[in-house]
């Protein structure tokens, strides 16, 4: 029963960071990409393979965590169990998300100097 309520809370509280943080960086990416390569057509596409691999990876990992959840016996490992896992997406996906503002300012950089 308790495993339920938890696979319950990841997923619901997962799908909603998935889907809030992955909307938010698409709406806001736009104009830090245009900002970045003056080209509207190629900033769309980079936005939206972006977007496709960030939910490709929040799906893969929630896929994961699942598929390795151990038991859970109480409503505070309910609680704990959620919170880690929840927490492991959320730091993921911050890394990732600094990972591709740095790529892109330094290619940017890199090609603006030749």
């Amino acid at each position: 029963m308790f495993n339920i309520v938890s696979y319950l809370l990841f997923l619901s509280v997962s799908s909603f960071i998935t889907i809030d943080v992955g909307r938010r960086c698409y709406n806001a990416g736009k104009y830090y990409l245009d900002y970045l390569i003056h080209d509207a057509n190629l900033c769309l596409t980079i936005n939206r393979i972006l977007l496709g691999c960030y939910y490709l990876i929040n799906l893969g990992y929630i896929a994961i965590s699942l598929s390795n959840w151990d038991k859970v016996n109480s409503l505070e490992q309910v609680l704990t169990v959620t919170a880690i896992r929840i927490g492991y997406i959320t730091l993921i996906l911050c890394f990732l998300h600094y990972m591709n503002i740095f790529t892109l300012y330094f290619l940017r950089k890199n090609l603006t100097i030749k």
